[in-house]
């Protein structure tokens, strides 16, 4: 990879957000996810294909939008989950987030350890990187399709919820490679740490950004309801990395406080609540076109090429394998929920891989661990499979499962003054 770009510093974002605007056009003449066309966008401006634009001279500008664009896009997501659905799902969630994330790095493991023949250490890294799903890919999607409340927000919360698993597993792993030392109870500490530090930043960002936007005596930068968004899920997200808790985690649980606002009887005026939603719809917008062009142009493709069919049997495995068994072992422990056998089907479907595992896989390529060149190729082949392919069919398969809701009408009523939102 060449160490200049021919694209200056402004120019690049310019760049970035003009192939965003195409490829949602063009997305919506082919009628498939506009983050696959993203994704494609950035391999052919990457080092991979033309060369316009190369991220090693931008290592910072990427690493902030990746962060901080999965951070915003996780706080939007928590504003779709309704806690007293969660509250009925959370079982379910914990063990997805956590058992399910473990079953497929396991089986992975195996499978690697098959295909490109290397010691379990290794083949396990490959199943810790990929185990957890990505929200980022997940959260855009939900917000065009209407499915079952309580399967939406326990893929939702799942997602949000197993970076921490996956990101342990995988440090953990890399301790013991880097070091030939495992702790169990060192490792799970430090996932209850990274757990609870991340719920309880998140809460309390959540609740005191939130009475600072609603109307009452405490309400002091109401009028700023659109900027405090985004300071909130900054804060919230350095906060809980600063205590040792998860910062994607804090950003979730961020959007989820404010999004059940009247539980908390807490309210916002309809102008600012609705100058406020353009706003995080437009950095939503921002960010995902942003991530997605960007991971495109992080594909290595001589790593791919190198090892493309053994890659492509591992991602075989994790589709129609190792996710089916994770969902439907934690699925059936949680028997309380008595989850049908469409939505379990559905769950098993629904796993796209995104901005975790690629920086996951980031810092194992940059600690030059060996065989880092493998977890690279099987990385983006996750990535470009589980989008090209489970992102495009997720509304159909939704439909074939009859998991598809049908909208209700939105309340019209002049007598509405004030909205179940807040910033």
């Amino acid at each position: 990879m060449q160490e200049s770009s021919n694209v200056s510093l402004l120019a690049l974002p310019a760049l970035i957000l003009v192939l965003g605007m195409i490829a949602s056009k063009i997305s919506k003449k082919l009628h498939i996810p506009d983050i696959v066309i993203f994704l494609l966008s950035g391999v052919i401006i990457g080092p991979a294909v033309l060369n316009i634009a190369n991220l090693e001279t931008y290592s910072s500008a990427n690493q902030f939008i990746l962060t901080f664009g999965s951070a915003f896009i996780l706080y939007g997501g928590g504003r779709e989950i309704k806690l007293k659905v969660l509250n009925e799902v959370k079982w379910s969630v914990t063990l997805l987030a956590t058992l399910g994330v473990f079953i497929s790095a396991i089986i992975i493991a195996g499978v690697s350890m098959l295909v490109f023949h290397l010691d379990f250490i290794y083949a396990f890294l490959i199943g810790s990187v990929i185990a957890s799903t990505d929200p980022a890919a997940l959260v855009p999607i939900f917000q065009k399709i209407q499915i079952v409340d309580r399967v939406k927000q326990t893929v939702i919360s799942e997602s949000a919820f197993n970076d921490a698993a996956g990101a342990i597993l995988v440090l953990s792993v890399l301790t013991i490679i880097q070091s030939g030392k495992f702790s169990l109870l060192a490792n799970t500490e430090q996932l209850f740490q990274m757990i609870f530090f991340g719920i309880l930043c998140g809460t309390v960002v959540g609740i005191l950004f939130s009475i600072s936007v609603s109307e009452g005596k405490y309400g002091l930068f109401i009028e700023f309801a659109p900027i405090v968004s985004i300071v909130a899920v900054l804060i919230s997200y350095s906060l809980a990395e600063v205590v040792g808790g998860s910062g994607y985690m804090s950003a979730f649980i961020t959007g989820l406080i404010c999004g059940n606002k009247k539980n908390f009887k807490l309210w916002v005026p309809t102008e600012d609540f609705e100058i406020q939603q353009h706003v995080r719809e437009t950095v939503l917008t921002v960010m995902k076109i942003s991530i997605f062009i960007l991971l495109g142009m992080h594909v290595d493709f001589t790593a791919l090429f190198a090892y493309w069919k053994e890659s492509l049997i591992v991602v075989v495995a994790l589709i129609f394998v190792a996710r089916p068994i994770a969902v439907l072992v934690c699925t059936k422990l949680d028997y309380r929920q008595k989850w049908t056998k469409n939505e379990i089907l559905f769950m098993m479907w629904i796993r796209e891989t995104g901005v975790i595992p690629a920086a996951l896989s980031g810092v194992i390529v940059s600690q030059k661990i060996p065989n880092a060149e493998i977890v690279s190729s099987v990385v983006f082949m996750t990535i470009l499979i589980t989008l090209a392919f489970q992102a495009t069919s997720t509304q159909t398969v939704a439909k074939l499962l009859h998991l598809v809701q049908i909208k209700n009408k939105p309340d019209t009523s002049p007598s509405t003054s004030k909205l179940d939102h807040i910033s």
